[in-house]
């Protein structure tokens, strides 16, 4: 089985603070690209990498990723992104060879996701064709109007909130993110193209530690579990 992960690492990232993507920010001194690559390449079911930045920033990684030990050998490569998320997946997805029998889609600013869960993941999307990940939502949710009026408040049970990887069979994901493109719709999760061509998708149940880098409190609440030896 061929396993290839797109990592979408394309966004600025701004809300996080500083001057440049947030994708190059040092996290207890390794910058959070680095990291989300070093979390991809441990599982044991990655063959590839795709790695979609932001056009700009093509050389910059270039060179990142060229001259860092820890990637020495390991089969990488880059693709420009697009405006949105989903024309970066887009992107990565055309890089993936047509041998490839499954596809894993990755936030970039995820530097923590275990490699146990990812090659769990792969193993699932095998069998059932497409896989996600995500959490049982702990607080209680409403819905909200514009004006700040609680509208309703749904039953917590049923609701996730979801995470990646997202796993896919290669030619389902494919097929449905060129349905989604040829008609123009717009999605914010790669999940939703394969919702809405009529596929089943399945959630594994994720970690908590696989929480998503957007605000700066996110990099201190990183460093504080490294330091306290909660996370690598």
């Amino acid at each position: 089985m061929r396993v290839t992960a797109i990592i979408l690492a394309a966004g600025e990232g701004r809300r996080v603070g500083g001057k440049v993507s947030k994708s190059y920010l040092p996290i207890a001194g390794r910058a959070m690209v680095l990291r989300t690559l070093d979390r991809m390449f441990s599982a044991q079911t990655v063959d590839r990498v795709v790695l979609v930045v932001a056009a700009s920033e093509l050389a910059r990684c270039d060179s990142l990723l060229r001259g860092d030990r820890e990637l020495k050998g390991r089969p990488w490569s880059l693709q420009s992104g697009g405006a949105t998320r989903q024309q970066s997946a887009q992107r990565g997805l055309q890089c993936v060879a047509p041998e490839t029998d499954i596809v894993i889609i990755h936030d970039g600013a995820r530097p923590f996701v275990s490699a146990a869960l990812i090659d769990r993941c792969v193993q699932a999307a095998a069998e059932k064709g497409a896989v996600v990940v995500g959490l049982p939502v702990r607080d209680t949710v409403k819905v909200v109007s514009p004006k700040g009026l609680i509208r309703s408040t749904p039953e917590r049970s049923g609701l996730w909130e979801i995470q990646t990887p997202q796993v896919f069979r290669r030619e389902l994901i494919v097929a449905a993110h060129e349905k989604a493109r040829s008609e123009n719709a717009q999605v914010t999760d790669d999940a939703m193209v394969v919702e809405r061509i009529g596929e089943p998708v399945y959630v594994l149940e994720g970690e908590r530690y696989n929480f998503k880098i957007t605000m700066p409190e996110d990099i201190w609440l990183a460093e504080a579990l490294i330091r306290a030896g909660k996370l690598a």
